[in-house]
Parts: C-alpha cells; sequence; structure tokens
C-alpha cells in the first residue's frame, strides 16, 4: 500500500508540515550568499541531516531543498544548466529522508525579478521546467510558495499543470497590514488564486510571525472553501551582534498553531527561523488537541451504544460536594489559594488551611505547578488538607504533566480518596518555569478534560470501558474576562461549559468593566462564575502582576495608588483595602470570591474577605 495522497489526508486530520531549511543551513555554517539549492549534489549529507530532524520531529511532509532551484536564481551561480539535477536530488534525498509514511513537497519559489509582458514567456518555461524536473523525480505534491505576487503566481500555478497532474498548495506571504507586498489586500489575491482549478491548497508563508498570520488568516476564510495551509516565520528576525535571530519560543509557535487549527487551518508549518524544536512542539499541541476532540466523540458514541437499564446518570452538582451544594442553593461561597510547598514541609499549610476552615471559609483552592513550578503534589495536599482541617478543597488538574492515562489514573484516585472538586486547566508551558528543559505532555486540553471528567462521572473511561461506581467530582474550569483575544476565549467558555463545566473560577480581576463585560458576553453559558481576587503586598508586587503574569491587567490607577504608600504595612493595607473595594463593586454579578494568599500569607486573604481586621495581617 502506497503513500496516502495529500487531499486524502487532508480529508481526515490536520496536515503538519515541516520549518526552515535555510535557516537550518545557515546554523550549520553555510554561507548566506552560497546557492543553498546547489547542496543537493555537493553536500547531500547537510540536506538530509535538516530533513531527519523533522521527520523526527514528526512533521506529515517535508519540502524539497528547492526553493530556488529555478533556471532564473540558479543562472547567478553559473547553474542554470543544472536545474534538472539540481531539482530531482532534492527529491531524491527528501524521499530517502521521508520513508513510507512522510510525503515529500516540491518546493518551488518565485524567480526574484518583476513580471512583466517581456518576462513573461521566460517567467512560464522556468516554471515549467523546475515543476516538471520535480514531478518526474517523484515529489508527492507541488508546494509553490513565498509569493508577493499574486500574478506571478498564477503563472505559476498554470505553468505547473501543463507538465504536472501533481496536488498543488499554492501560498502568498502577506505584511502586518494584511496586504501583499504589492499593496493587494491579502484576501482579493487570495480569492483570486483560489479560483484556479489546479490548485487543491490555498495558503500563507514566510514574511510575518504568528500572530500577524493569525489575523491575516481570519481575513481570508471567507474568500475560500478550498484548505487553507499556514506556515509562519517563527516571529520577525532581530540582529544580535551580528547575526540575524528568530525569537519566537517552540511553546510560542505551539500555542498559535492550535489556535490556527481551532480556526480551520488544514495544513500547518512553519517558515524562517523555524527549527525542528518549533515543529515538535507544534506536532504535539495540534495532535493532542485532536485527540482530545477524538476522545470527547468516541465517549458519546459509547454512551449511546451503552444505553440501558445500566446507564449511570451524573449526579447534580449539589449531589457531589458541600462546595457544589452552596454553588446550587446560590450562596455567596468563598475560597483561599494555598500554593502547595516547594519541599515536604506540609505543616504549614495545613495550619493555614485550619484557620480558614475556623474562619467560615467554604473551600482551599490549590493550585497544580503555578507558573509551571514543581511543588508537592497537589493532590496529596488536598487529600491532607480534608483529612486534618475540616475543609473541602478545589484540587486544580493540570493537563501539562501527565498522557492520557496519568490523567485518567489520577482522577480516579482523586475520587477514591475523597476529593470532589476540580479546577481542570490546560497549564503554562514549562519553560516558564524553573525546569525549562521539561517536557511539556499536553495530550489533551482543559476542554477536552471536562468532557473526560463528565464520563467518568458517568462510569465511562477514556477508553468508553464501562465501571462502577462512578467518579463524584464537581468539575470547575478558569475563565479569563482579560484575555487579548476575547473573542477565542468567549468561544472556549461556551466548549467548555458544553463539555460538562459546572463552574468557574476567573483570572485575578482588576479591571471590573472588562469582567463585566465578560460577563455578559457569557451569559447564555448557565453556569456560576467566581472572581478571582488578588490582594497586593506592594507596588513591586503590583507591577509584577501587570507585566509578567499571563492573562493579568492592571489599570494605572491601581498601579498609582500602590505606589503611594510609604511602607510596608501601609502597602499591604492598601492592597486590602482596593481588593475589598472590588468585592463589594462585583459582589452582585458573581457567585463567589476565589481570594489568593499571596506569598502564603492566608491573613491577607483573610482580611480581604472581612474575616479579621486589617491590623491583624
Amino acid at each position: 500500500m502506497g503513500k496516502k495522497r495529500l487531499s486524502e489526508l487532508l480529508s481526515q486530520r490536520a496536515v503538519l508540515g515541516d520549518g526552515a531549511m535555510g535557516t537550518m543551513l545557515y546554523q550549520q555554517g553555510v554561507f548566506l550568499n552560497a546557492c543553498f539549492d546547489e547542496l543537493n549534489i555537493s553536500n547531500p549529507m547537510l540536506v538530509k541531516k535538516v530533513h531527519n530532524g523533522y521527520v523526527e520531529a514528526g512533521a506529515d511532509f517535508i519540502e524539497t531543498n528547492t526553493f530556488g532551484a529555478n533556471e532564473v536564481k540558479l543562472a547567478r551561480y553559473g547553474l542554470s544548466e543544472q536545474v534538472e539535477k539540481i531539482n530531482q536530488a532534492g527529491v531524491m534525498i527528501a524521499r530517502q529522508c521521508a520513508g513510507e509514511k512522510v510525503l515529500t513537497a516540491g518546493a518551488i519559489g518565485p524567480l526574484g525579478y518583476e513580471l512583466t509582458a517581456n518576462s513573461l514567456e521566460q517567467a512560464k518555461r522556468a516554471f515549467q521546467r523546475q515543476a516538471k524536473a520535480l514531478s518526474e523525480a517523484g515529489a508527492d505534491f507541488l508546494l509553490l510558495e513565498t509569493f508577493s505576487n499574486a500574478d506571478e503566481l498564477m503563472v505559476a500555478i498554470r505553468a505547473a499543470r501543463e507538465v504536472s497532474e501533481l496536488e498543488i498548495v499554492a501560498q502568498m506571504t502577506v505584511n502586518e497590514n494584511n496586504e501583499t507586498a504589492y499593496g493587494e489586500r491579502i484576501e482579493v489575491a487570495i480569492a483570486r488564486v483560489g479560483n484556479e482549478p489546479a490548485v487543491s491548497v490555498v495558503g500563507l508563508n514566510c514574511s510575518v510571525g504568528p500572530s500577524a498570520m493569525l489575523s491575516a488568516f481570519e481575513s481570508i476564510r471567507a474568500v475560500t472553501e478550498k484548505p487553507i495551509s499556514v506556515q509562519p516565520n517563527a516571529g520577525l528576525p532581530r540582529q544580535v551582534e551580528d547575526r540575524m535571530l528568530y525569537m519566537c519560543t517552540p511553546e510560542y509557535m505551539a500555542e498559535y498553531a492550535k489556535r490556527f487549527f481551532e480556526k480551520g487551518a488544514r495544513i500547518i508549518g512553519g517558515c524562517c527561523g523555524t527549527t525542528p524544536e518549533h515543529i515538535r512542539e507544534i506536532v504535539r499541541a495540534v495532535r493532542g488537541m485532536e485527540k482530545a476532540g477524538a476522545n470527547i466523540q468516541v465517549s458519546a458514541e459509547v454512551r449511546k451504544k451503552a444505553a440501558g437499564p445500566r446507564e449511570v446518570e451524573e449526579r447534580l452538582i449539589s449531589e457531589k460536594s458541600r462546595w457544589g451544594a452552596r454553588i446550587a442553593a446560590g450562596e455567596k461561597v468563598t475560597t483561599i489559594e494555598l500554593t502547595p510547598p516547594k519541599g515536604l514541609e506540609i505543616e504549614p499549610i495545613l495550619e493555614k488551611a485550619k484557620m480558614c476552615a475556623e474562619m467560615g471559609i467554604n473551600a482551599i483552592n490549590i493550585p497544580d505547578g503555578p507558573r509551571a513550578s514543581a511543588r508537592l503534589s497537589p493532590l496529596v495536599t488536598a487529600i491532607r488538607i480534608q483529612q486534618s482541617a475540616n475543609i473541602e478543597a478545589i484540587l486544580h488538574f493540570c493537563c501539562r504533566d501527565r498522557n492520557l492515562i496519568g490523567m485518567q489514573s489520577d482522577i480516579l484516585g482523586a475520587s477514591a480518596m475523597g476529593v470532589r472538586n476540580m479546577l481542570v486547566i490546560t497549564g503554562d508551558p514549562p519553560k516558564m518555569g524553573d525546569y525549562p528543559q521539561a517536557t511539556g505532555v499536553f495530550d489533551m486540553d482543559s476542554i477536552a478534560l471536562t468532557g473526560v471528567i463528565r464520563n467518568l462521572n458517568r462510569g465511562i473511561d477514556i477508553g468508553g470501558n464501562r465501571f462502577s461506581p462512578a467518579t463524584c467530582i464537581a468539575t470547575g474550569v478558569g475563565a479569563n474576562p482579560v484575555a487579548p483575544e476575547i473573542g477565542r476565549e468567549i468561544e472556549r467558555f461556551r466548549r467548555k461549559v458544553e463539555a460538562g463545566a459546572e463552574f468557574a473560577i476567573t483570572q485575578p480581576v482588576f479591571d471590573v468593566r472588562m469582567l463585566f463585560d465578560f460577563l455578559d458576553a457569557i451569559e447564555a453559558y448557565k453556569i456560576p462564575v467566581i472572581a478571582g481576587i488578588w490582594p497586593f503586598t506592594s507596588f513591586k508586587n503590583a507591577e509584577f502582576m501587570a507585566n509578567e503574569v499571563p492573562g493579568v491587567v492592571v489599570p494605572k490607577e491601581l498601579l498609582t495608588r500602590m505606589s503611594e504608600p510609604k511602607t510596608k504595612e501601609q502597602a499591604r493595607a492598601t492592597g486590602v483595602e482596593i481588593a475589598m473595594e472590588m468585592i463589594e463593586e462585583i459582589r452582585d454579578r458573581v457567585a463567589g470570591f476565589a481570594v489568593s494568599a499571596p506569598f502564603g500569607n492566608v491573613r491577607i486573604a483573610l482580611a480581604v474577605l472581612g474575616k479579621i481586621d486589617i491590623g491583624e495581617i
């Protein structure tokens, strides 16, 4: 059985491409003024090394090292007579690395000069010659990329079709204004290219980083019904000493890959500056989301098959835990966040939990590796708190550190030990924390895991197997009212609710207006929202929250207010006052408050909730 065609793969899942060839060759010591394409003949092992890196990273296709292997560009090096030889060698090298499962894309780039009536025939001949060589050598499809002129791309497409029946992916570059280098709106250019019958996939590559390309991608979705590809640069290059470096981290690229996938991109990869490390993270992120979606669908299908006398109905949230009962009854709930210790000394957090229980706090919120830090197991912490302090725990459950099997095992274990409340989060990338060499798993995201817990609550595991008794977990999710892409945040919130979320806890809220706007936008999704509250302890702390904590916006007036106290005690008191004012202002719009204990100082959190006087902090 031979390889699947590109179109067949696209009908089944997202297809993930490779990254940069030139960047990688440059890193291996090849001079920028060298002919990179000629390396197919003079140094094939170097080219093979680059291809192998992308194959090992999990790419579905690799591009031949032939981007500039047309007669016009090769003539600058005196190599115009070797077009066939260089292109054929490029395909041969790529096919050797690709093996039986990875596709080989015959890469064709622009000619590098202005297209005129006088040069039209030369351009057509150059594209035909290269496309024919790539096709006859055994490329699986043709990838026409980095075209800034739609007219030249149209010439290339038609020329290639005259000499080849291979599927064609046609990609254009775009600037940060969503225009081509010639000032044409990208949606107009893509509409023209997409109308070409020979084109199987149309899309964007190069020039800009993930953020700008996401904007361009959103602008072209409505102008074509064909699958869309996106292969951004790893950000814009910056000159560091005498080198041009691309600054996007693999995790950053992977985060945007997830957004491209969510919005419908069918081919996702990278261009300049993208390395095998970037592609590896992109593969992990996108495949994780595909698995997650598949798991939810499989579970739903199993439920239908299993319907009958043995069907297990999920309990109401009011029956799952005391926390759930309070929410269902409409009580204004309170929880204080206590972070597990970095070592084994658990007694201090147990004493703090006991203090909270005595003061009437409803639950202890226990984060799971916040900011990708390694701490005592939050599950162990939750169990010990519930055993020692007579107060319920809300266990944060992070997708970052466990695979599917490990997550299910821990959820079953938590339920068996009486932990009845969970807050499901995707988790911060490892490179944000103290152990950047750690590997993030991300088999699922928070949406998918929410669906998994709902199924476990019905006695159905990830594989569709039935078990008894079922778990009994009140499931919460995170929410960010000040997310930079608020439309995406609202859409994800909707999907979390549909997956089975029963309550939500927000990121720390400092901007009341933005919170109210968010609450208005999610009003149709009827689950209780608990507001996150963070009391500042100093101006430095407020600055840190404003500038270094993802998902947090601190208004300037609050920063100004925190800059005014002269002593540490005055600063703490001001932070508590701000938090108390926040609570009063939003009290009627939320189901309760999740107050953090900054730096472990539980008295600050208790003061915010009015349980002790500010003077007792």
